[in-house]
């Protein structure tokens, strides 16, 4: 899942030269928190909601109403930007851009094209759509996870289990995160179940791996198996 497919193509963008009253004014028209400044159309910093709060911040306690709103009117944006900004570029992975996101500690960063233009903007709740839609959570059905051995074969057999019951799979995720040495996390979620099977698909499963847990979302029921 490259980066091009889930950023958001509606860019907007703020001028070094514009002035902090600008950026103040962009970011709540369009709802958003982080806007690309460029100069002579080249990226040269972001602007965020933050970088606005942090630069008025220390007058707003001491100046007057219309002092203040002088001073947003003429400070440039260039003066108070984040520059040089984490960038990624448009046919990156999304889980390159979610471990950048994470391991700088921002929020979003700007999606540079084939030419180093801004074709986008990566953010979270970008990163979250994907989440959703790998998980299949929007189905409604039911999740189990599973302790599996790592060999080839083990997501197979829980998988034509789950099958032979009616259940059509929404998702397949695999973790070796917590897992213990030699096994892995296997989060299947599956869709159409016969309701009343339920129980005895579990049971079924049981026999062939160890549990974790079952959700099942459309009844709002879950069962812990096994803590990790």
């Amino acid at each position: 899942m490259l980066v091009k497919n889930w950023m958001n193509r509606k860019i907007v963008t703020v001028n070094a030269d514009d002035c902090m009253l600008d950026a103040t004014k962009a970011l709540k028209e369009h709802d958003i928190r982080m806007l690309p400044v460029l100069k002579d159309g080249k990226l040269v910093g972001v602007i965020t909601d933050r970088d606005l709060k942090r630069a008025s911040a220390s007058d707003a306690t001491t100046l007057e109403a219309h002092e203040l709103l002088y001073i947003i009117a003429n400070i440039k944006i260039e003066e108070i930007m984040t520059r040089d900004p984490f960038t990624v570029f448009h046919d990156y992975t999304v889980e390159e851009a979610a471990e950048m996101l994470l391991k700088n500690k921002i929020s979003g960063a700007p999606v540079l094209g084939v030419a180093g233009d801004v074709v986008g903007i990566i953010t979270q709740t970008d990163i979250f759509r994907v989440l959703i839609s790998l998980t299949g959570v929007g189905k409604r059905g039911v999740q189990i996870a599973f302790r599996l051995e790592d060999h080839p074969g083990s997501i197979k057999e829980v998988a034509d289990i789950i099958r032979s019951y009616g259940g059509r799979m929404a998702s397949i995720l695999t973790s070796y995160e917590q897992a213990p040495k030699g096994y892995r996390h296997v989060y299947i979620r599956f869709y159409e179940i016969d309701r009343t099977r339920l129980n005895q698909l579990i049971d079924m499963c049981k026999k062939t791996a160890t549990l974790l847990y079952m959700v099942d979302h459309r009844e709002n029921k879950r069962e812990i198996y096994e803590d990790r």
